[in-house]
């Protein structure tokens, strides 16, 4: 397969059994340049070793990879691996070894500069325990040089295990803030994650996988319509003002009450605004207004619910 020079990733009917266990079924994924894709799965459904195959840790049973314009076993390739920026899910470093230690080894692997080190520890907030040995840094703080090393050479494709394990809510904010970073650079991302409420707004696309096959691939607008996954227009008012925005679109809407003071109007994501310039053309008094789009869990759920009545039908 010749890769095309516009995806960082290109993976065609890849397949990978184990014995008698089939970890990946026909699979084919495509990262575009300059873009951040989300790969996500329940527990055991070959996230893992789909990302193993990526990265040419192992060879699928069948099936093709193109890296960056390169097949994964063209001997070209091998130039383009210091291009890749790699974060596990486990971090195992040497524990006797620092910080500033551990990024001096693998920028030597890397052939890339020492000068980039000392960036890299400020920037995630590391330097003072630079010289400290990693035995006695945190989780979190592993997790920060994890990134640290994998940000090493100014990655054009990163590729992400689980990058906020570990870390406490201000650090994943500044984790997702870094790789908007990295993602304005031009760097393409693939994030691999089961918090999938973190990066809702971060990622351009998202395939699922189930069991070891791809049932859902596209932008999370998309998918939302796909699987009818609803928008919510969540009101506060009087209770009479309630009751006759229910009464007004009952007959085309789900429309739920929790109490004499709420109501939540369900609809695609395609009809809020007019029915939101509807409510308003009512001219009725209200109190609050929120509105709340199809999150990745919701249609993460979606997709596998409908994954579990396949079976039984």
């Amino acid at each position: 397969m010749k890769a095309s020079m516009n995806t960082a990733i290109s993976a065609i009917g890849i397949s990978q059994s184990f014995g008698n266990i089939m970890a990946l079924q026909d699979v084919s994924l495509t990262l575009n340049k300059g873009e951040c894709l989300a790969l996500v799965g329940h527990n055991g459904a070959g996230k893992s070793t789909l990302i193993k195959i990526l990265l040419g840790l192992i060879s699928p049973s069948r099936g093709v990879v193109g890296m960056m314009g390169k097949d994964l076993h063209d001997r070209q390739f091998e130039a383009n691996r210091q291009k890749i920026g790699f974060l596990p899910e486990q971090i195992l470093f040497q524990k006797n070894m620092t910080g500033r230690e551990i990024l001096k080894f693998y920028a030597r692997l890397k052939k890339s500069p020492f000068s980039q080190i000392d960036e890299l520890l400020n920037r995630f907030d590391l330097g003072a325990a630079a010289e400290s040995r990693i035995g006695t840094y945190s989780k979190g703080m592993r997790q920060k040089l994890g990134m640290a090393q994998a940000l090493l050479g100014n990655p054009e494709l990163l590729i992400l295990d689980e990058p906020t394990s570990g870390l406490d809510p201000l650090a994943r904010q500044q984790m997702y803030s870094i790789l908007g970073e990295e993602k304005k650079k031009g760097t393409s991302i693939l994030i691999s994650s089961h918090v999938l409420t973190e990066i809702d707004d971060r990622i351009d696309r998202v395939v699922i996988l189930n069991s070891g096959h791809v049932v859902a691939d596209g932008t999370l607008a998309g998918l939302s319509q796909e699987r009818t996954v609803h928008s919510r227009i969540m009101i506060e008012a009087t209770p009479k003002t309630c009751r006759q925005i229910e009464t007004i679109f009952s007959h085309e809407l789900d429309v739920v009450r929790p109490t004499e003071r709420t109501l939540t109007l369900r609809c695609e994501k395609s009809r809020k605004v007019p029915i939101l310039n509807s409510i308003y053309a009512l001219g009725l008094q209200l109190i609050d207004i929120r509105i709340s789009d199809p999150s990745l869990e919701e249609v993460f759920s979606a997709y596998m619910n409908r994954q579990k009545e396949r079976q039984y039908d």
